[in-house]
């Protein structure tokens, strides 16, 4: 009897290894692949008895791992069953892999090309709302910079270099600045935050439209790398005078200076749940269908102007039924508790209106 079940045993890890390395062929060729064949390890590591489970890997974006891996230890205390992982590798990244037939979905900011979606079958579907807020370390200085999108742009073009410059100054006419070289900080290629935040800039500056233009992977002239979100707080907290920009919850979460910014209606508003609802409503409403829509520089008083959807990319022609259905269960939870755990974590879940168009596109891909 125990040989039998030692046999079941092995046959049923030999099954879950051969899915897994099925699934992350492509990743192999990377050191991102090895992080994947990691993560199947550890997967193939669970007791016998959980080795049945479907489990659901995603890969993307860092701007909401936090959330993701939240949602993942929420999520998997349901059911053995069906299990998620999220990996935080960058959004470029992510939508490589899945349009490349890895892993179930993947996460980002950055809007799919219409080749994207024809060739690979992929669609986009907001989770959350976010906002990128610039990040700085000026010691000494306790009030709250304004920022607008020409002063922006022309920082990290190195156009304006010091943070006494006439520039900012200008925007802040009631802080002592102090006379010190503004420390560029900025995400390297492939990233969901450099798509959002160059979204932005060349909304509102002609400059840059021309010079970099919107991109995940733009070409900065200056300044120093982050790699991920977490590295960017972590760089600006550590150097004085540092400038960055990242998603809003890192900075509230890491306590450090974020900057207001001047949207079209000539306001200078700080990033907050209100204000980065109020965009996502001026661009959504009436119809609440834009799931691809660009939110930065939204019109209205109250509208954050660098917000932006954080998205899962989903492929259109599953052909793994189980797969499908598991899948199908994640979301449905995503767009349901995910939301009322992503408001408790500080995030911005997606207004009523327009969870209900999503909740329906999702059970379409059923």
């Amino acid at each position: 009897m125990r040989v039998s079940t030692l046999h079941n045993s092995e046959q049923a890890r030999r099954k879950l290894r051969q899915e897994i390395s099925a699934r992350a062929a492509f990743l192999r060729r990377s050191v991102i692949g090895i992080a994947t064949l990691a993560l199947a390890c550890n997967i193939a590591a669970l007791p016998a008895a959980a080795q049945d489970a479907v489990v659901l890997v995603g890969a993307g974006s860092s701007v909401p791992a936090p959330l993701y891996l939240k949602w993942a230890d929420e999520y998997n205390k349901r059911s053995a069953a069906t299990q998620m992982r999220y990996m935080p590798i960058g959004t470029g990244e992510g939508i490589k892999q899945i349009s490349h037939g890895s892993g179930d979905f993947a996460a980002g900011e950055v809007a799919l090309t219409p080749e994207q979606r024809a060739e690979a079958n992929l669609i986009e579907l907001p989770s959350l709302l976010i906002g990128i807020v610039p990040y700085y370390n000026l010691p000494g200085v306790h009030e709250e910079l304004r920022f607008n999108g020409e002063v922006l742009a022309d920082i990290f073009l190195g156009k304006v270099k010091n943070w006494n410059s006439a520039a900012v100054a200008k925007l802040n006419p009631d802080v002592q600045l102090p006379d010190m070289p503004i420390q560029v900080i900025f995400r390297p290629g492939g990233k969901g935050t450099n798509y959002v935040f160059t979204d932005f800039l060349s909304k509102t500056s002609p400059r840059f439209k021309s010079e970099v233009g919107v991109t995940a992977s733009p070409s900065w002239p200056l300044g120093t790398p982050a790699e991920r979100s977490s590295d960017m707080v972590d760089k600006v907290k550590s150097q004085p005078g540092a400038l960055g920009y990242g998603e809003l919850q890192y900075a509230v979460k890491a306590g450090i200076h974020y900057g207001s910014v001047l949207n079209p209606a000539g306001k200078y508003v700080k990033a907050s749940p209100e204000t980065i609802s109020a965009a996502c409503r001026a661009i959504e409403a009436p119809s609440w269908n834009k799931f691809g829509a660009s939110l930065t520089n939204a019109p209205g008083e109250d509208s954050f102007p660098i917000t932006s959807f954080t998205w899962l990319y989903l492929r259109t022609n599953a052909t793994d039924s189980r797969r499908s259905v598991a899948l199908s269960d994640l979301l449905t939870w995503m767009y349901s508790s995910g939301q009322q755990l992503g408001a408790q974590e500080g995030y911005n879940p997606l207004p009523p209106q327009l969870l209900e168009k999503v909740r329906a596109k999702a059970n379409s891909l059923k």
